[in-house]
């Protein structure tokens, strides 16, 4: 099963944005396969970066930020929310990207079991529903997605028309445009506009 390479993550946090839309993210879970196309993601660099977990440097909680390119890091938020990023750029940078939103393609019947409250489509519209309906804890913190329970495979066809703007749900550095999502996708989130 092909997946992304090392190299693909250790760019840029928004260069590795805009290249992870359109890709698909596997969860082979102990409950049964399942994943889908990456719709939605958020941009963040490292220390300089204000709205990043790094600015202040590496913490127990976002120690996997600071690893090699290509793992997770999966971190717990309102005190309800897990949400999946992958790491980027040097290891030592605190560079990742915030998946945002999928579109499910794999493993339907999971899918509509853990999140039969959502509209079918849209059960990973938004970063806590993709950790909550892909089953994802701070247990799967810090996983290869080259070699692990949790990959990323290459997109099939061409690239999808891109959209970007300010991050969201953030104080600082709002003016960065360190969000991007397929244009027109149903699955983005809905505080996303879906005409671009």
């Amino acid at each position: 099963m092909a997946v992304l390479s090392r190299r693909f993550y250790a760019r840029p946090a928004l260069a590795v944005a805009a290249d992870l839309i359109g890709t698909r993210l596997v969860h082979r879970s102990p409950f049964g396969t399942l994943g889908g196309v990456i719709v939605e993601v958020e941009a963040y660099g490292g220390a300089e970066d204000a709205a990043s977990h790094a600015k202040n440097g590496p913490t127990p909680r976002n120690r996997s930020m600071f690893g090699p390119p290509g793992h997770a890091y999966v971190y717990f938020i309102y005190g309800m929310h897990h949400c999946l990023n992958v790491v980027t750029g040097r290891e030592g940078e605190g560079a990742a990207v915030l998946l945002r939103a999928i579109a499910p393609s794999l493993g339907g019947a999971l899918w509509r079991g853990r999140r039969s409250d959502l509209p079918v489509g849209r059960e990973a519209s938004g970063p806590g529903r993709l950790a909550r309906a892909l089953g994802l804890t701070r247990a799967h913190d810090g996983l290869d997605l080259l070699d692990s329970p949790l990959i990323i495979r290459p997109r099939r066809g061409e690239e999808p028309p891109l959209s970007s703007g300010p991050r969201i749900g953030i104080r600082l550095a709002r003016e960065i445009p360190g969000r991007i999502w397929w244009t027109g996708h149903p699955a983005v989130s809905r505080t996303v506009s879906r005409t671009g």
